[in-house]
């Protein structure tokens, strides 16, 4: 059996391309042994969000990739597939895009800010607090956590959300 960091490289080397062909993004994977089997977990996601379809397709294409090699030896695995959680930290700027309208607390500079995220586009993104709005790089941005409303705001953020699917 490979060393886990080489198992997950040839596991990644081979999901990627699954994973993008089917019109999504690879967040993460990470493998893990429980005992005898080796459990392997791909996150991806995309602009829009993910459905339970979308992960059943996506299971299905990684399955069938994994299954064609000898990653795992003879020994058995365990696939998971899901999308990302709330507590995903924001990384990319498609992490960002894909949470305008969203509360989030993030590190800029020195201070910790909660503010929402407005606008984004190819240089940084635009939030908004009490204090006004501002917009911030993504190199001066730290990785960003989304905050969990229970009540979100009117208005034209809750609108926006509104019309591309809600929330995710």
């Amino acid at each position: 059996m490979p060393a886990p960091q080489a198992m997950r490289s040839r596991i990644v080397a081979l999901v990627e391309p699954v994973v993008s062909a089917a019109g999504y993004d690879l967040e993460e994977v990470a493998v893990n042994q429980a005992g005898r089997r080796t459990v392997v977990r791909v996150v991806v996601d995309t602009d829009g969000g993910i459905t339970l379809d979308d992960i059943a397709t996506v299971s299905k294409d990684v399955s069938t990739a994994l299954d064609k090699t000898d990653s795992f030896g003879s020994g058995p695995y365990t696939l998971e597939v899901t999308s990302p959680g709330v507590d995903r930290p924001l990384t990319e700027p498609r992490h960002w895009r894909r949470n305008v309208g969203r509360l989030v607390t993030v590190r800029i500079g020195d201070r910790s800010v909660t503010a929402r995220i407005t606008a984004v586009d190819d240089q940084g993104v635009r939030l908004t607090d009490d204090k006004g709005e501002r917009t911030v790089t993504f190199t001066e941005l730290g990785p960003g956590k989304v905050q969990v409303e229970f009540a979100r705001p009117t208005g034209e953020s809750a609108k926006n959300d509104e019309t591309e699917g809600g929330d995710r």
